[in-house]
């Protein structure tokens, strides 16, 4: 079932969508990951130019991270202090990456950059967890156990502004997540991604934090992260492809959902090991499609037509270029509502099942 996406301009398969869009949602849960790094290349895949791919995507992570949130806040799972000092270096990085965006975009050489940089911060985080969490899985199996400090410790740590962060259980400078906020918001604004794949693994080995508390307060820091995302790209480039983005979020806030409830049943070092390898699979699939791959994409005269005939698209495609804020908060609004419905109705559909398994026991 072929869709024309105004914004794009192109077609695309809403089926294949809404089917990559579950999958990678439901990784997102399970992983406590935006689930960009993933979406970004599938939709470059499929055809949309990489500097839509990155704005859409962004919008995108927005709702399926409020939807996962929201459920670690209900599960008391989240530490805000920690998330927000994140956030308060996010929002300098995604600044400084806009300005990075827009310089090789002028150019001619943005397509490129975020290949390379799927490429290769990918393989390079990826084959660092792979290694731990094998490690980890060994040592599990033969039943080693190393005695740990609670904490290791890094020079980092040793910054001035030490902060207590009650919730984690930590004592350490403030910087540490400032600084890991300002790398995350710089590649976001690049990758379009949240930047959970970088937040997770550094909250676990650099800050220190417990892993339980790690999806849920990487979620919520990517809220803030894409909300600036998608603003920026929406005023700056006029990206935003509403088509796409509802298409999206259908699916990505339904398989967050799933994913959320199977990460219950899997163990951390289960999850880091699978994670990695997952990002090692996407570095190499983008290496392939940024050196390897034809990149002809042809825009058929029926789609001219198709666009020419349909009223929504020229008008989505008014407000794009004409109220590019307004076009902005409005996608951000529907991410944010969508994701909010999306985890009430989870959280309601639980609680119903809690209060008639008590039912049945009490009988």
């Amino acid at each position: 079932m072929e869709v024309y996406l105004p914004i794009a301009e192109v077609s695309v398969n809403i089926i294949n969508i809404l089917f990559l869009s579950f999958i990678v949602g439901l990784l997102s849960g399970l992983f406590g990951i935006g689930g960009g790094f993933l979406m970004t290349p599938f939709l470059i895949f499929l055809g949309i130019p990489p500097t839509y791919a990155v704005a859409n995507e962004a919008n995108n992570i927005l709702a399926s991270s409020v939807s996962g949130s929201l459920t670690h806040w209900f599960k008391q799972t989240l530490d805000y202090k920690m998330g927000l000092m994140i956030v308060a270096g996010g929002v300098v990085g995604t600044i400084i990456g806009i300005f990075t965006f827009t310089y090789f975009k002028e150019i001619g050489k943005i397509n490129l950059v975020i290949s390379l940089a799927y490429m290769y911060v990918l393989a390079m985080i990826g084959t660092l967890m792979l290694i731990e969490g094998v490690k980890e899985i060994d040592r599990e199996r033969k039943k080693i156990f190393l005695k740990k400090k609670l904490h290791s410790h890094y020079w980092i740590h040793g910054l001035p502004f030490r902060m207590r962060f009650k919730k984690s259980k930590v004592y350490e400078s403030a910087l540490a997540p400032i600084v890991l906020g300002l790398v995350v918001g710089f590649i976001a604004s690049i990758m379009g991604v949240g930047g959970a794949f970088l937040l997770v693994p550094a909250m676990i080995y650099i800050i220190g934090m417990p892993t339980k508390l790690v999806p849920g307060t990487s979620l919520f820091v990517t809220i803030f992260i894409t909300a600036i995302v998608v603003i920026l790209h929406a005023i700056n480039y006029q990206s935003i492809d509403l088509v796409l983005v509802i298409t999206l979020i259908f699916g990505s806030i339904i398989g967050v959902q799933i994913g959320l409830k199977l990460g219950e049943y899997l163990e951390s070092s289960e999850l880091k090991t699978l994670l990695a390898i997952l990002l090692l699979i996407v570095g190499i699939a983008m290496a392939y499609d940024a050196f390897f791959r034809n990149h002809n994409v042809v825009l058929s005269d029926n789609n001219l037509d198709l666009m020419e005939k349909n009223q929504l698209y020229e008008t989505i495609i008014n407000l794009s270029i004409n109220h590019p804020l307004t076009y902005g908060l409005f996608s951000i609004i529907l991410a944010v509502g969508l994701g909010v419905l999306a985890s009430i109705i989870r959280r309601s559909v639980s609680n119903y099942r809690k209060k008639r398994n008590s039912l049945k026991a009490a009988k």
